[in-house]
């Protein structure tokens, strides 16, 4: 019994001891710090835009401004409380400690500065509300607390809340996380609507749509990269002029038509979003009969410049002859 006891209070020092070795302590701290702040983040906007004028934007943050309506318990500590038992629910179910790891610093944080902020804006601000118009309120209450929320899931932190029946009812069923996210948000905000009014209730559900827009913008932010699909008879002399003027390297293969069976060389590389026009004419000058496909994508990580590529292969060549 005494072992078990040991062997289960070692257990979070292994997990913390494998985090800090994988990211290194300063990197954890900072990370601490930034989930710290993105919670901060969306409390400010949770308090200052939506708890005052009943915007039940879905999940337990939700949940907690109907409580709070009704009782009159901070609308901070109602969330604490609602996400107490769900926490337990997904130490057993979705990972424990690291699940625990994730989700306590945000909840705690976000839980004592909603209250921080309702208890003392007021006070310290000449006019609180900022503005009375529901509208705004809606559109600002989701933008900052989907700001926040972003900056949390982008260092590795979560709010726990509704999304940890979610996980656990994808992970025995497999069913659908959006959907599962879509029936559990819209339950509270049709409840939202039965207390408040379906006013109140469509702007809640404005928030949450700029909430989850905001969130994404943090975790993607703006498309900067632009991936290409080349398919020509003559690659050679098209990848050249990619390649020096451009800079950008090149990966090839051969294909086969589907309809045709002809054989043919297909080009891939990422681009800037400055250089398509660039590569449209590059293309229409050197090899009009190509087919060309341009893509969007978040992110490109790594060396896909190709003038840095060969910067770094060369060292690397150095370096193995040595």
């Amino acid at each position: 019994m005494t072992g078990d006891v040991g062997s289960s209070s070692k257990k979070p020092r292994r997990f913390l001891k494998k985090h800090i070795q994988l990211h290194g302590l300063g990197s954890v701290i900072f990370y601490q710090v930034l989930i710290a702040v993105g919670s901060c983040v969306s409390a400010f906007g949770y308090s200052m835009f939506m708890v005052p004028f009943n915007l039940a934007a879905g999940g337990i943050g939700g949940l907690s401004v109907i409580v709070n309506h009704f009782t009159g318990l901070p609308a901070g500590m109602v969330y604490l409380f609602m996400n107490l038992p769900l926490l337990v629910m997904g130490f057993f179910q979705l990972g424990r400690w690291r699940f625990l790891f994730s989700c306590v610093l945000s909840i705690v944080i976000f839980s004592l500065a909603a209250d921080f902020f309702a208890l003392y804006l007021p006070g310290i601000m000449e006019t609180y509300p900022i503005t009375k118009d529901l509208l705004l309120n809606s559109i600002y209450g989701g933008l900052f607390f989907g700001l926040g929320v972003g900056i949390v899931f982008r260092y590795g932190g979560s709010f726990g809340g509704t999304t940890i029946p979610a996980l656990i009812l994808h992970q025995k069923t497999g069913y659908p996380l959006s959907q599962t996210f879509f029936y559990l948000d819209g339950g509270i905000i049709l409840l939202a609507g039965v207390v408040f009014g379906w006013e109140l209730a469509l702007l809640g559900m404005l928030a949450l749509f700029f909430a989850g827009t905001a969130t994404d913008f943090v975790l993607e932010g703006v498309s900067q990269v632009r991936t290409v699909t080349i398919i020509t008879y003559s690659p050679d002399r098209l990848k050249q002029v990619i390649m020096k003027t451009l800079g950008r390297g090149i990966s090839q293969w051969e294909v086969t038509g589907g309809y045709s069976n002809n054989q043919f060389t297909m080009l891939f590389c990422t681009i800037s979003r400055s250089q398509v026009q660039d590569l449209k004419a590059i293309v229409a000058e050197y090899e009009p009969k190509a087919f060309l496909v341009i893509g969007v994508a978040q992110q490109a990580v790594g060396s896909f410049n190709f003038m840095r590529h060969k910067k770094s292969r060369k060292k690397i060549d150095v370096s193995t002859d040595g």
